[in-house]
């Protein structure tokens, strides 16, 4: 037997690679098969089996390429309608891998659809389950993402019933490998591990230890925040199926020269520049949006950006293929090309942030600048600067006009990623006097600044 997971840090998601006897099944592939192609060509393996524990909402599935270039069998749990061929497992339902064997646990709640497979070892001993995201480490699905077509509490109350009649009842050695990691917006709060035990999430996870059904609807939809913009489409996606990514990116994967990015521009595209944080301060085409592809790049250009917006890119060079890709991952696929050459191509003047260092922070406010905190709420009601005004970056494109762009603003996050991209949002939208706190709050705590606690996060 051999478990390995395949994680991708910009999507907060793991995928698995299972083998036995020559035989392999990959659970929730991301778009892109090379990385399961070639383990399995590595370990002399052939992938029988796809397993899909749901419609993904926060990426494109890579499961209908890897099936077309393997044969393997796409399998999905009850209840799940596609366009595409697919089997739909019964619960219960075992299917043999070498000397193993999968079951099917039919486990709705994060969707209707969802689904859990128990793996069983060589000696019919239960293993691991793989819980897709109806069980994380520490969290379990949100269970909102239904458009309204059933309401969260509904689904809530459906995960009760999976959580207590299906997941708990398993031995605490078996292992809990989940669909995502900490980051991921398909829960509230998912732990730092990727990987845990049943036992371990009997003890620690809040949701297990809930012993009422309406205690439990509670805890699950209270604090949910809003579902990044690309989720509902993502999931009709992989509902209804793609085009194939290498494809995708090879339609995408344009060189343009100056005067086709500045027409592209001319004509609506957005420019979206991924290069780091300290390299877009220093110069940037105005109007840009900055989202560096040295953090969660895909997962915060579903957030903020449409998914039908054209789009054109700066990258340092050598990244445009990564770049593409990852935009892809998530289903954004409207991208007319990148700048060739990067930023120093550009022949006009460049626009550039103003960075401050946290000590400078109470000259500052003492001359009439606001400190403006675009954290997620769980960090903002950890500890936050006295009279800061909160707005979390995902909430921003939709909440912009509650600042006034005639003051002075002092913008931070945690360590300087997501406040770089709050302050190119903001100057796309004509505020003019901002800076960018070098470090974020985990600098500022060191200044002398009041700190205020408080158990409950405030403001959007």
């Amino acid at each position: 037997m051999y478990i390995e997971q395949l994680y991708t840090n910009c999507l907060a998601e793991a995928a698995y690679y299972i083998e036995s006897d020559g035989q392999a099944a990959i659970i929730d592939p991301i778009r892109e098969t090379e990385p399961y192609l070639e383990l399995a060509s590595k370990r002399g393996a052939t992938i029988k089996y796809i397993f899909e524990t749901h419609f993904h909402a926060d990426f494109v599935s890579g499961h209908i390429d890897l099936s077309k270039k393997t044969g393997a069998l796409i399998i999905y749990g009850p209840m799940a309608e596609t366009k595409y061929e697919v089997l739909n497992a019964l619960d219960g339902q075992i299917f043999v891998l070498g000397k193993l064997k999968i079951k099917t646990l039919h486990t709705p709640g994060h969707t209707p659809e969802s689904s859990c497979y128990l793996l069983f070892d060589e000696n019919g001993k239960e293993h691991a389950l793989f819980s897709g995201d109806t069980l994380f480490v520490g969290d379990v699905g949100r269970p909102d993402l239904l458009d309204g077509k059933i309401s969260r509490e509904d689904l809530a109350s459906m995960m009760y019933d999976s959580l207590n009649n299906k997941i708990k009842t398993l031995a605490d050695d078996v292992m809990v490998y989940p669909g995502h990691g900490p980051g991921s917006a398909c829960g509230k709060n998912i732990g730092k591990e990727t990987c845990s035990t049943i036992g371990e999430q009997k003890k620690f996870n809040y949701a297990l230890k809930v012993s009422s059904r309406e205690h439990f609807i509670e805890e699950v939809t209270n604090g949910i925040l809003p579902p990044p913009r690309y989720f509902f489409e993502d999931a009709r996606i992989n509902k209804d199926g793609y085009d194939s990514v290498d494809t995708v990116v090879l339609k995408n994967n344009r060189s343009l020269n100056l005067s086709q990015f500045e027409e592209a521009i001319q004509q609506g595209a957005l420019v979206l520049d991924n290069r780091t944080a300290d390299d877009f301060e220093k110069g940037f085409i105005p109007g840009s949006i900055n989202i560096g592809l040295n953090g969660q790049y895909a997962i915060w250009t579903g957030t903020l950006i449409k998914i039908q917006q054209p789009l054109v890119l700066v990258t340092e060079p050598g990244n445009e293929h990564e770049s593409i890709l990852r935009l892809a991952r998530v289903g954004y696929e409207n991208v007319l090309g990148y700048l060739n050459g990067g930023i120093a191509s550009w022949r006009k003047d460049l626009d550039v942030v103003k960075s401050i260092q946290p000590d400078a922070i109470k000259q500052e406010v003492k001359n009439g600048a606001k400190v403006v905190d675009v954290r997620k709420p769980g960090e903002w009601s950890i500890g936050h600067v006295k009279d800061a005004t909160f707005l979390s970056l995902a909430n921003m494109p939709d909440n912009l006009n509650t600042l006034d762009k005639s003051k002075n603003y002092l913008v931070h996050c945690g360590g300087g990623y997501r406040s770089m991209t709050a302050i190119s949002l903001m100057k796309r939208e004509g505020f003019k006097n901002l800076k960018n706190i070098y470090g974020g709050f985990g600098a500022m705590i060191n200044t002398g600044l009041e700190i205020v606690t408080q158990d409950e996060p405030v403001g959007v």
